[in-house]
This record gives structure tokens, C-alpha cells and sequence, in this order.
């Protein structure tokens, strides 16, 4: 007969993740609990199985990871293959040991094995992710062409995928069914086809209304000085707002999201450029570039979460036209790199600091 409450770590087994996370999960009300006399958490395993029904209905990308397993030979055929889909952030290893540690490090979206590069060291590699419950959230992507590669025994649920169909697969993979993006979105500006999961990213990180944090105002200080523009921001976008995380030369704190010119930055990987905002289809008419402060000129990189999901940006604004040279964009790209470092060290600390409780 089943238990009628469970501990955190009967939590934990039953929902396939860490005591850790199970803890936090508790801790944050996720889960209804109460604590025994001898001061030890306990849940009612229907709240439990509820939360299994609720995640399995709203279901979502947990990551914007690609983890990409190939041969040295064979990597630009997949960097190739990948540029083309900016809302996730692939990762490319060419040693399956190498893979194995990171695919369990912390969960990608899609793990992608080159079947036709690995034949049966990969598919030894799809199988033994396939039985990790710690990964049951990851889909499996088998890659081959050829008949050596399809002679590889793919485990149950996993895709096959060739050279003509990995990016669609991809992206059916990692994007958000329809529904989710008409429950967190609504505006006129454009989206990621995972926009849902990126806005959960965005709660997860708690960065927006938190206190000013030097690790950040460093860094637009460092943009609006080292590429002499009088205006440089952090910026994270929600589902009604841009916030501003650090800002050097503007006395705003937030606009609608509506005035973003980094809603157009979150969608793609490297600087998102407009030389004259005045002259841009899409900017002419934002307010902030028709009514004071009368910006003229945007350039911004974005900033990713550990999950690979993009935050925000870091971007440089100016009130006069111009334009970046290569050495210029090289430089927010690197400030938006150290950003994305900092958002990770942030959640590191933020859950060392966390006490444990049984």
C-alpha cells in the first residue's frame, strides 16, 4: 500500500530530480508541506502526483541547450547546420566521455549524437542518457546519413534525424506549443519560438526589481566608456516590461516591452546593430526615439542564463548616428559574455547560500 506522505527524498525519487532540488521546491511552496515534531518535511504524495499531471500538461523546453556530439572531422557540418536557429545555445564536444559528464552536469533540451561520426559509441552514449531518470527531460536525436550510422540501434522515444532534417527537429524540439505563448505573451514585438520557456527563465533567475549589484554596473560602465556612447544598459526582458538591471546615463528604470529594441537582439547570437533608428521601419515611430531622449543609435548583445536561455542584453545607445567597428563589437559581444558569466555565478551563490533541510 502507498505511503499517503512522502519525505523529500521519496519527493525527489518520485519527480526524477535531485534531494537538492526537491528541497528548494518545498522550501518555495511549490509543494504544500509540514514539518514533523522532529522538524523533517513532509508532502502529501496526491500533491506530489498532481504537480506530476500539471507539469506533464504544461510541459515546456527546460533548457535552450544543444548538446552536439560529433568528430573533430565532422564539427562544421553541425556548427553549419545550428547557426541557422538562434533561439537555442548549442554546445559542441567531440569525445563521448567528455559528453556523458556534461549531458549530466546539467540537462540540455536536445542531446544530438553523430551517429555516422560515432556508430556504436554513439549509440552506447543515446542509450545510457535514454536510462538516466535525472535526463528524462532531455529528447534524443540520433544524426546519420549513412547506412553505418543507421545500423546504430536508437533507444525508445529518440529521433532520427539527416542532414536535411536536424534544424526543423531541432526547432520542433525546442520551441513552445502555441498556447503557452498565447498564455505568457501579448504584445506587438517579435518572439523566440521558445518564448514561454524564456520567460520562465527570466522568474527563475530573479534578477528583475532585485538591488543594484556592482559585478553589473561594472559592465555598462565599461560599455559606455570603452565604446564611448553616453548610454549603456543591462537589460532583461519579461512578458510586459523591459527592466534595467544596471544603466549608465539614463534615468529610466524600466519601459514597456513594447519599446524594446532588444526584443530584436534576444533573436539572434551575436550584436544586433541600427545605425540610425530614425531610418529603421520598425524604429522610427518607438517613442524613445520619437520624444526624448530622442536615441538615434542602438547596439546590443545578449545575455544568457546557465540554461542557455537569453535574459537580456547588454547594449550601448547614443543620441546622434553611427556605427560599431568590428574591434567595437568584439567588445560588447565580450561584455555581454562576462555578463552571462556573472548571471551564473549569481544562481551558484544564490544556492550555496541556501541551508539544507531534510
Amino acid at each position: 500500500m502507498k505511503e499517503s506522505f512522502l519525505t523529500t527524498t521519496q519527493t525527489a525519487k518520485l519527480l526524477g530530480i535531485s534531494v537538492r532540488t526537491a528541497q528548494l521546491l518545498i522550501e518555495s511552496g511549490g509543494l504544500p508541506s509540514w514539518k514533523t515534531p522532529g522538524g523533517h518535511r513532509r508532502v502529501y504524495r496526491t500533491d506530489v502526483e498532481a504537480l506530476m499531471k500539471q507539469a506533464h500538461a504544461d510541459a515546456h523546453p527546460i533548457s535552450a541547450s544543444v548538446l552536439v556530439v560529433t568528430t573533430e572531422e565532422r564539427l562544421p557540418v553541425f556548427q553549419r547546420l545550428l547557426e541557422a536557429i538562434p533561439h537555442v545555445a548549442p554546445h559542441f564536444l567531440t569525445n563521448t566521455w567528455s559528453a556523458a559528464i556534461a549531458v549530466g552536469f546539467r540537462a540540455p533540451a536536445v542531446t544530438v549524437v553523430d551517429l555516422d561520426g560515432w556508430n556504436a559509441c554513439g549509440g552506447a552514449l543515446l542509450q545510457m542518457i535514454a536510462k538516466d531518470s535525472r535526463l528524462k527531460h532531455t529528447k534524443l536525436v540520433g544524426f546519420f546519413d549513412s547506412a553505418d550510422g543507421a545500423a546504430a540501434p536508437l533507444p525508445s522515444g529518440a529521433h532520427a534525424a539527416g542532414s536535411d532534417t536536424l534544424a526543423r527537429t531541432i526547432r520542433d524540439l525546442t520551441g513552445d506549443a502555441q498556447h503557452r505563448l498565447d498564455e505568457f505573451v501579448e504584445g506587438d514585438f517579435p518572439i523566440a519560438p521558445n518564448e514561454a520557456s524564456r520567460l520562465l527563465a527570466v522568474r527563475r533567475s530573479a534578477l528583475v526589481r532585485s538591488a543594484p549589484e556592482d559585478q553589473f554596473d561594472r559592465l555598462t560602465w565599461l560599455a559606455a566608456c570603452g565604446l564611448k556612447t553616453p548610454i549603456a544598459l543591462m537589460t532583461i526582458l519579461t512578458a510586459e516590461l523591459q527592466w534595467f538591471k544596471s544603466s549608465h546615463g539614463l534615468d529610466m528604470v524600466e519601459t514597456p516591452r513594447s519599446w524594446a529594441f532588444c526584443n530584436h537582439t534576444v533573436l539572434q547570437k551575436g550584436v544586433f546593430e541600427v545605425p540610425d533608428l530614425t531610418q529603421h521601419p520598425t524604429f522610427s515611430l518607438n517613442p524613445a526615439v520619437a520624444n526624448p531622449p530622442n536615441l538615434r543609435f542602438y547596439a546590443g548583445a545578449p545575455v544568457y542564463d546557465p540554461d542557455g536561455f537569453a535574459l537580456g542584453s547588454i547594449c550601448v545607445m547614443d543620441v546622434r548616428p553611427r556605427q560599431l567597428n568590428q574591434n567595437q563589437k568584439r567588445t560588447l559581444l565580450e561584455l555581454a559574455a562576462i555578463a552571462s558569466n556573472e548571471v551564473k555565478l549569481r544562481e551558484l551563490l544564490a544556492t550555496a547560500r541556501t541551508p539544507w533541510k531534510p
